[in-house]
């Protein structure tokens, strides 16, 4: 199904891309708030706060990670329209019972139903998918990348904002966007799924393990989400570490890291949503992956280097210019997939997303003590940049070798 032939292709493309920023947003909105928030529920230090967040962060995660290729498999069964409408109404419920939270495990209860209403993303890509002719659907992803960046961007400007009146004026922020979001969907979203591509909904393959052994079956189809994985573990070194980077390289104070992220999210959302059409054009999807892995190998290592302030606040929105790995993946992997299995094959990209979620803050805050520690015998703060740059090595390593095989996969 092509979108020219769904009534009111515009309104409902921008209400998928509003799905997810709202997705990005809800990520970042409450993350002002959440120190003060979990001090005020548990009458305890900012260090206990600091636990505790961790603790609700990697609930997030977690269900992101187990419950994306079951939400994607009951899109593929069930439709599109009622799993996006549904999860929708699930959130703004979910962000109005935290913003009421008046105990710690309510809260905790809360953050866990987000991480499972988050895996909309995997549905939303789907519809993508769906509407999409295979020529269009890198660069169709790349919209969705964009859209994730701008709500990277105004998920905490906002939620810095609203925390001036108070620590719950998120979660009702929260509530409102995507209330009035499912909505707009209820309106605009038209059905994509039919007959000819519904697929019976199987417990076996509605888990990240069973849907990537199904999904493996296809040629090439298992090295692809590797690499996306290792791809995304290196990617999310930028909110892992960033703050304490720049904090420990250049004394930025929180106004200057702000700065910094926005102008990255601003170029990122550039880059995704229209520069990355240039590049496919002329590199095709395949080149275009390797361009992008090449280009943050050496963004990473520059980073990890740099001295100066300026120069590094330079450098952050080009580093930007890499970030069409994810969206290039996505359209070959999505070329290889059978139309009734779209929204499983997104399931386990958000599972495989997730899953970075959970290993690399971990592993790039650690990176960063053991190379900052006071007297150590080496301080170098941009450390974890320099593990993300071995990352990409890795994956050049599994996507460079051509065979015929991987050839015509991959083109």
């Amino acid at each position: 199904m092509s979108a020219s032939s769904i009534p009111r292709p515009k309104l409902a493309l921008t209400f998928i891309l509003i799905t997810v920023m709202i997705d990005s947003i809800g990520i970042g909105l409450i993350l002002p708030v959440m120190p003060d928030l979990i001090e005020e529920l548990t009458g305890g230090t900012l260090a206990d706060a600091a636990v505790w967040g961790g603790l609700l962060t990697f609930a997030f995660a977690l269900m992101q990670f187990l419950f994306g290729p079951f939400v994607g498999a009951l899109s593929d069964r069930f439709g599109r329209r009622p799993v996006l409408l549904a999860t929708l109404g699930i959130m703004a419920l979910d962000y109005l019972v935290m913003a009421l939270a008046a105990y710690l495990w309510l809260l905790m209860i809360g953050r866990i139903v987000a991480g499972f209403t988050a895996s909309t993303q995997s549905t939303a890509t789907a519809f993508i998918a769906d509407i999409s002719n295979p020529e269009e659907k890198a660069a169709r992803f790349g919209l969705i990348g964009a859209a994730f960046g701008i709500g990277f961007v105004l998920g905490p400007l906002i939620g810095g904002l609203l925390a001036e009146f108070g620590t719950r004026a998120p979660f009702y922020a929260a509530a409102v966007i995507a209330g009035a979001n499912t909505v707009f969907g209820y309106f605009v979203l038209p059905e994509t799924v039919n007959d000819r591509i519904r697929r019976p909904f199987e417990w076996r393959r509605a888990n990240p393990l069973g849907a990537l052994m199904q999904l493996n079956k296809l040629p090439g189809i298992g090295k692809m989400v590797l690499i996306f994985l290792l791809y995304q573990v290196a990617f999310w070194v930028y909110p892992s570490v960033w703050a304490y980077f720049t904090q420990a390289r250049f004394g930025w104070g929180p106004g200057m890291i702000g700065v910094s992220l926005a102008s990255f999210g601003i170029a990122m959302a550039v880059v995704q949503g229209g520069l990355i059409r240039i590049i496919l054009r002329y590199l095709g999807d395949r080149g275009t992956v390797i361009y992008g892995l090449v280009f943050n190998g050496f963004a990473f290592l520059a980073l990890a280097t740099v001295t100066s302030g300026p120069l590094a606040l330079i450098l952050t929105p080009l580093t930007a210019f890499g970030a069409v790995v994810t969206p290039a993946l996505q359209g070959v992997m999505s070329r290889r997939v059978p139309d009734d299995a779209q929204g499983e094959l997104q399931g386990v990209l958000t599972s495989a997303n997730a899953l970075a979620m959970i290993i690399s803050p971990v592993l790039m805050t650690q990176v960063f003590a053991a190379a900052t520690r006071e007297g150590g015998d080496l301080f170098l703060p941009g450390a974890p940049f320099l593990v993300s740059m071995s990352l990409m090595i890795v994956c050049l390593a599994i996507v460079l070798p051509r065979s015929r095989s991987s050839s015509a996969e991959a083109n």
